[in-house]
């Protein structure tokens, strides 16, 4: 490829991703005025395109947010500690780099052989969300992108049962943090050849030694054979995420299946008739 090219082909890329991201922004009303955003860094290749889109939208965007930068060092054997702050340096951004030893919480939890991932996520966002109280962050900003969005629906279905996936934005499980999801609507092939073009220090994720067999891995790969055979699947996949009709599903939660087809009128005589019921039986037992 000629240096033209790819110069045009690099324009192109970075466009369709702030793009991506000013649209997923807009679509859930991310960011406001006076946000103060932690940005959430793992050192791999989405947590630093988040960072990077999000420094270059901040520059040219109609209102005023702050962007601070947040890792957390786990203590895995061989986490290269120079890295971050070394990249960040370069940046000039506010960051912050926190140290708990989770890594040997999870290895004296979880037997050998397992994998160590939903307890060392679940440990590394307790830490984080609350770190972000502490700084006074309005917001905090994963680093989840359209396929993770995706395999996640997948996962879900197929090991609990649960239609649900990962939503663009959402309040935490102790209502004290507003999550979003900038990235929302990016291909990772696009984030990989980003993380290629700019070079980011990318720490592996694989530092414990349990990424191996993964539930996950079998539905990326699941997910890319369709891709592959059926061009265009995964976004369809997540169009749907975002077009769902609940009466065409089997929720009784979400919509009235028992009143269907009832008139209001009927509905009310047949509320009126089991009241009466109900009187005519406590009449009896008394």
């Amino acid at each position: 490829m000629s240096i033209r090219k790819h110069e045009l082909e690099s324009n192109k890329l970075q466009k369709r991703l702030r793009r991506n991201v000013g649209k997923a922004i807009a679509d859930y009303r991310m960011i406001e005025e006076g946000d103060r955003i932690m940005v959430c860094l793992s050192g791999g290749k989405d947590s630093y395109a988040m960072l990077d889109i999000l420094m270059n939208l901040q520059k040219n965007a109609p209102i005023h947010f702050d962007l601070i930068a947040v890792n957390l060092d786990q203590k895995q054997p061989g986490f290269p500690e120079q890295v971050l702050p070394g990249y960040l340096d370069e940046l000039g951004i506010e960051y912050h780099i926190l140290e708990k030893d989770t890594y040997s919480i999870v290895k004296s939890k979880i037997p050998e052989g397992k994998t160590y991932c939903s307890l060392c996520s679940r440990l590394r966002r307790g830490t984080l969300y609350g770190f972000a109280e502490q700084i006074g962050a309005t917001k905090v900003a994963l680093g989840h992108h359209r396929d993770d969005i995706v395999e996640t629906l997948f996962l879900n279905m197929f090991y609990q049962g649960r239609l649900k996936a990962m939503p663009p934005k959402l309040l935490s499980d102790d209502k004290r943090n507003i999550l979003i999801r900038p990235l929302a609507y990016c291909k990772e092939a696009d984030l990989a050849a980003l993380a290629e073009l700019k070079r980011f220090p990318i720490i592996p994720c694989n530092l414990c030694g349990s990424q191996a067999g993964l539930q996950r891995n079998a539905v990326k790969d699941m997910l890319a054979a369709w891709e592959r055979q059926f061009p265009g699947r995964i976004d369809a996949i997540f169009g749907a995420i975002k077009n769902v009709s609940p009466s065409q599903l089997a929720d009784t939660q979400l919509f009235d299946f028992a009143s269907l087809g009832e008139t209001e009128t009927e509905a009310e005589i047949e509320v009126e008739g089991i009241a009466e019921v109900e009187s005519y039986i406590h009449a009896i037992n008394v």
